[in-house]
């Protein structure tokens, strides 16, 4: 495009519109500048619209050329409001627009925007450590005078010569170089510095065309501009594409440059979208079919059944799952400490009986969510990592709980994480934060994220005369850091097979044709509705809830571990997501009957049967009360077997007297005894001997 300006007359009507738009909105800000010591302006781009829509367009096309423009106005009023001050941000000074229209997905940004003025919307993945960038370097001739050298690009320089002191030398009396580069030396204190941090974006989730992987791009940022983002947030940049050239390394020579070029973005303003959910476009049409549905009676059933239809069967879970995405509202106590509102579900269960297929469908109805499995993920992967980039920088970069923060993360195959990669999750379950100490980088990454997890069971299938910590694993931390564990049984029964093999050959030929009250993209904005709203317990909620957990905990013998506080959160998490779910202000007594109902259900697939009357969590944690019974009866059995002198205790004797204490066989004795060794209370002193442990 031709400019229709030269440089000062564009000068001049930007320094006009500086001084007199709207009453002097900008000469007021350009005051203020000297006052809080900020080097940079905003200027708002519809005001550049609609006050100079002739000039306003050669900033998409020609930015560096507008914006020095822009920059030797604001100069220009600045030496007018505080002249001090201008001589000091000359170097400094940086025009940010804000407010630029023209948003572009990320993989849009090709060689046909190179030099150009674009906005993306993406996600920050990595961001880099904040380093000095030299702007403006002095060094330091033989002789001690200053010779002042600009920086262009990336490389820094020393001078050829020194002008002083050619002059001084009669100028061209001298042939040659009077000094080598080598000789001169940098004067950091004379030479003139800003912040400087590379940080990389990448495609939206929801953006990425199917089978592709997503684009990245690197974004400088400078100035007042760094630090202002985090891993993991969504952000709307505006800046101008560059291309830098590729260099390849050769043994013994300088680096080659080749013709192949990295694209960047130079960052001119960046605006923090992503501290919340993303919203989907809610259109007031949408709104006033979102609010006509939460009145339906029959509302609730409605959404539950259009939760995975292509899935037959599995209501419950479907249920705790649509719970989950709509979630609770985050508590901050009166100390400042916050109680999590995120739930956490596993499905523990046989091959084959759609685990997977829930997961992935729950990823795409979050408003945010991702998906990924346990086989294929590390601790860096799943929480942030700290890696060391070509040229030194030493960068964080997200992994999928905090890209998923305020959303919902999907792991599938949980169980075969290798123990040391899964224990990272602890802190993201219970404390939502992922704390990183690497690489001279500290961080708290925010990790505000439900955990929908699935695993098998250890033999293929789930053996129900095991208790749950023997038939998964998983360790025991981790299992009560999940508000409800499902476990998901494959056990024949005609009928009920006969229904899933019509509904599942129906849909293969002839296509689905029942179709779910409510279609998947409303189902999607009623989620993401829903979470808007911040629902309390009501006094007839809270008393369903305290007589449950009261109940338990009395029906729980003394030597059991009773129901703890932990299941009281939860079943308040569920009763809020419910009241949330139904676009309630308040959750009533049939939202603690629905919580109260799951938990049942949740409980009683893990083998504690809460209708019989005796309640033990410990069979949830793999030590019930009588094996604990049988625990304390072998620690007798050991003392009464010790040796006088030594403390010692053959093996094979306490074997045998351990089987005929408690009749059972030999071989279970054996086990017992390796529990006894597990738990740190023996130890083998010798080949053939135990010895207890002391404390």
């Amino acid at each position: 495009m031709e400019v229709a300006y030269t440089k000062e007359k564009l000068v001049d009507v930007l320094e006009y519109f500086l001084k007199v738009h709207e009453s002097g909105k900008y000469r007021g800000r350009i005051s203020q500048m000297a006052v809080s010591g900020s080097n940079s302006l905003m200027i708002d781009y519809e005001d550049l619209l609609r006050s100079l829509p002739d000039a306003a367009p050669m900033l998409s096309e020609n930015p560096d050329f507008f914006l020095e423009a822009a920059k030797d106005a604001a100069l220009r009023v600045l030496s007018v409001e505080a002249p001090e001050y201008a001589e000091q941000a000359r170097d400094y000074l940086k025009i940010r627009i804000r407010g630029y229209p023209e948003r572009l997905p990320l993989r849009s940004i090709t060689a046909a925007k190179l030099e150009r003025l674009v906005s993306v919307n993406a996600m920050v993945v990595r961001t880099s450590q904040v380093k000095p960038l030299i702007i403006e370097a002095t060094f330091r001739c033989p002789a001690g005078h200053a010779v002042p050298v600009r920086i262009v690009g990336r490389k820094l320089q020393p001078p050829d010569t020194c002008p002083v002191c050619e002059a001084e030398l009669g100028g061209g009396e001298r042939k040659g170089r009077l000094y080598r580069r080598s000789d001169f030396k940098l004067d950091q204190r004379s030479s003139k510095f800003v912040d400087y941090q590379v940080l990389r974006l990448q495609e939206l989730p929801e953006e990425l065309p199917p089978g592709q992987l997503p684009h990245y791009v690197d974004v400088e940022v400078t100035g007042d501009m760094v630090d202002r983002v985090r891993p993991g947030d969504r952000v709307v940049v505006t800046g101008i594409v560059r291309a830098e050239p590729e260099s390849e390394e050769s043994r013994g020579r300088p680096a080659a440059a080749l013709a192949i070029f990295d694209t960047r973005l130079e960052a001119n303003y960046i605006e923090v979208v992503g501290k919340q959910p993303e919203e989907l476009e809610i259109t007031p049409e949408d709104e006033a079919a979102i609010l006509r549905l939460s009145k339906d009676p029959e509302a609730y059933r409605k959404l539950v059944s259009s939760f995975a239809p292509s899935i037959s069967g599995h209501e419950d879970f479907k249920e705790a799952i649509l719970l989950m995405l709509a979630g609770a509202p985050q508590i901050m106590l009166p100390d400042g400490s916050t109680v999590r509102g995120n739930i956490n579900v596993l499905l523990v269960g046989d091959p084959g009986t759609a685990k997977s297929e829930l997961l992935k469908y729950a990823a795409r109805a979050a408003p945010r969510g991702l998906y990924t499995t346990g086989r294929g993920s590390t601790a860096a992967g799943l929480t942030a990592a700290i890696v060391r980039e070509k040229n030194g920088l030493m960068v964080l970069e997200a992994g999928a709980v905090v890209l998923a923060d305020e959303g919902l993360a999907a792991i599938d195959e949980f169980d075969k994480m290798r123990p040391e990669d899964r224990a990272v999750l602890h802190e993201v379950m219970e404390q939502q934060t992922v704390s990183i100490a690497k690489g001279g980088i500290v961080a708290t990454l925010n990790a505000r994220t439900s955990i929908l997890a699935a695993a098998n069971p250890n033999l293929g299938r789930y053996d129900e005369d095991k208790y749950l910590y023997d038939n998964v694993n998983l360790p025991i931390p981790l299992l009560t850091r999940f508000d409800l564990i499902f476990v998901v049984r494959d056990q024949p029964q005609r009928d009920r097979d006969v229904q899933l093999a019509k509904h599942m050959l129906r849909a293969r030929s002839e296509g689905q044709k029942e179709v779910p009250p409510i279609g998947f993209d409303m189902l999607r904005k009623y989620i993401a509705y829903s979470r808007r709203l911040e629902p309390k317990l009501t006094d007839e909620a809270m008393e369903v809830l305290v007589e449950f957990y009261a109940d338990l905990r009395s029906r729980a013998p003394p030597e059991a571990i009773a129901i703890t506080p932990r299941q009281l959160e939860s079943l308040a998490r569920l009763a809020t997501a419910r009241a949330r779910l139904l676009l309630r202000d308040h959750a009533t007594k049939e939202d603690a009957e629905a919580a109260v109902r799951l938990m049942r259900i949740s409980l009683k697939g893990m083998g504690i049967d809460i209708e019989s009357g005796e309640v033990d969590m410990g069979e949830l944690y793999g030590y019930p009360m009588k094996e604990r019974n049988r625990m304390k009866i072998a620690t007798e059995v050991f003392k009464k077997l010790e040796d006088p002198k030594t403390g010692l205790v053959q093996a094979r004797q306490f074997v045998q007297e351990l089987a005929a204490k408690l009749e059972i066989d030999e071989e279970e004795a054996r086990k017992l005894v390796e529990k006894l060794w597990r738990a740190g209370y023996i130890y083998e002193h010798e080949r053939g001997y135990y010895k207890r442990a002391s404390i």
